[in-house]
């Protein structure tokens, strides 16, 4: 065996400009996509959890994953020359303002391997050290933040949801000081490392940095790259029209990126901190930071304590952001493009997309056949469900695969009610207002759902297929996180399990599905999260 017997082909790293600065300091780098960076040792590495899906996707055995030599390679201690470490370097717009310089401040894109069946992948560690774009950071990561990484991106992608995958995660034996809310209370934490796998990991950001300085020819080169790299059938459609071609490309992001809203907007997840840098160019979730998985309902929660006040990235925004988001890339290729009337048309259009799909996503999760002549009834059943479900702690989960179950008929009417009694938080909150609201609207859905035909198996079955049964509850993760910090990674393991059938009943695992206990509240790690790792 011969590291992993992996096939590499550096293609970022051998197409583009590198930084000529070879020490690893921070600076600014100039007319340059990425710089040389070399992981940082660990002390005694050892792997917690590994994602044989993800390793399989890369030709990996189960003999392999629990090598020792797989364990020093995803911790950085073993660098192969033909590896070739880098760390990319770009920008990007934070909370609606821009930033300037970012980069990969504690990622490390370690190599790019050419898979046995899924074609270019990058392996990425996370948390290995520092890089150029480190600024004052030491460019380490924490077990709590590793662990919510390593455990989200997998439930993402068994959800059906564009994600950066996660092969492995490991303690690295080091301890990393940090201060987990900013508030002068700084401790040291268990250091990790998560090997996280994507076709790319260029973002918003790679683009922004080189139009905001001017620099068009770096500008051209990243994005004919992304489009060589990820949009290969855009160049054959537009071989001898390279203006069109860069439209066909921010449309396909535009599309792709919209597909990953509704989608988060399906399953109630909420990114945190959808700057411009964390949003990827080829339309997956990236970045798990402060995220959250919605409990109750909620439109304008949202689990970034730096985001408290303003809510910029609360959970019923995130269409709107992705939009603004869009807007800045927009202006980043215009040099390129030199018309703004073509990237107006594909922005304004966005807002309309982001509806055609909201409105079938909607169907989907009520089981309802999306047609022409009932769209704007149905779209007003849609509303009206989400001022239901927000004016009192409704879990959103739980709601809608009760809702699968629902049947109505004249005789249980007064009692229908009592079917999603397991779904309301607070009982005091169930006025005699809020029920008889609640039985009109449960009416109003039965004669729709009448309409189109189905049996209650056929419609049960549908919204399974789109409603999970288990997410990756903010109190689970900090459950999980706990134990993991004292050495048992018992829970960790059993959600990675659970999280792998996300609609399947799963009688033995039912309790993963409950909603949140009291006590989580307003725990820190499972109600809000900062920026912290």
């Amino acid at each position: 065996m011969s590291y992993l017997d992996f096939n590499i082909e550096n293609k970022f790293s051998s197409q583009l400009p590198k930084d000529l600065e070879e020490s690893i300091f921070p600076h600014q780098v100039h007319s340059a996509a990425f710089s040389w960076v070399t992981p940082k040792r660990t002390s005694n590495p050892q792997l917690i959890a590994s994602s044989r899906d993800a390793a399989a996707m890369l030709g990996l055995s189960t003999e392999q994953l629990k090598s020792d030599e797989f364990l020093q390679l995803f911790t950085g201690n073993i660098v192969p020359e033909e590896f070739s470490p880098y760390a990319m370097c770009y920008g990007g717009h934070q909370f609606g303002h821009w930033a300037g310089q970012l980069g990969d401040g504690r990622a490390i894109n370690l190599a790019e391997v050419n898979t046995p069946s899924y074609g270019h992948k990058v392996l990425q560690l996370k948390g290995a050290g520092p890089t150029p774009f480190s600024r004052t950071a030491d460019g380490l990561a924490v077990l709590r933040s590793s662990v919510r990484e390593f455990l989200c991106s997998e439930a993402m992608f068994h959800l059906g949801i564009p994600t950066t995958r996660a092969l492995s995660l490991s303690l690295t034996g080091d301890s990393v000081v940090r201060d987990m809310f900013y508030n002068g209370n700084a401790k040291a934490e268990l250091g990790a490392v998560v090997c996280r796998v994507s076709s790319s990991f260029m973002r918003f950001g790679s683009i922004e940095l080189p139009a905001y300085r001017k620099d068009k020819a770096l500008l051209k080169q990243l994005v004919d790259y992304s489009i060589k790299r990820d949009f290969p059938e855009l160049l054959n459609e537009y071989a001898d029209d390279p203006i069109q071609r860069y439209l066909a490309w921010f449309e396909e992001i535009a599309q792709r990126t919209c597909r990953l809203m509704v989608d988060w907007m399906r399953v109630g997840f909420v990114h945190g901190v959808m700057n411009t840098d964390n949003m990827s160019l080829i339309g997956e979730t990236i970045d798990y930071g402060p995220y959250g998985w919605i409990d109750n309902f909620d439109l304008s929660w949202t689990p970034n304590t730096t985001d408290a006040q303003g809510k910029r990235y609360r959970f019923g925004k995130q269409g709107e952001i992705s939009q603004w988001n869009l807007f800045q890339l927009a202006n980043a290729i215009y040099p390129l493009i030199a018309e703004s009337a073509p990237l107006e048309t594909i922005l304004n259009n966005y807002s309309k997309t982001y509806q055609q799909q909201w409105h079938a996503m909607m169907s989907n999760k009520l089981g309802i056949t999306s047609e022409a002549i009932n769209h704007k009834a149905d779209t007003e059943l849609f509303l009206a469900l989400e001022i239901l479900l927000g004016d009192i702690e409704t879990d959103m989960t739980i709601f809608y695969r009760l809702l699968a179950d629902f049947s109505y008929n004249e005789k249980v009417k007064e009692n229908n009610f009592n079917h999603f009694a397991d779904c309301f938080y607070l009982e005091e909150q169930l006025t005699i207002d809020h029920q008889s609201r609640f039985s009109l609207w449960l009416e109003s859905y039965a004669h729709r759902i009448q309409q189109d035909g189905k049996t209650a198996e056929q419609r049960k079955a549908a919204m399974n297929k789109v409603n999970p049964k288990y997410v990756l509850r903010n109190y689970l993760a900090q459950q999980a996180i706990e134990l993991a910090e004292q050495g048992d990674y018992s829970k960790l393991h059993e959600l990675q399990k659970v999280l792998e059938k996300p609609y399947d009943e799963q009688i033995a695992f039912h309790h993963y599905s409950e909603k949140r206990p009291e006590w989580a509240r307003n725990k820190a790690g499972c109600s809000m999260l900062s920026c912290s790792s």
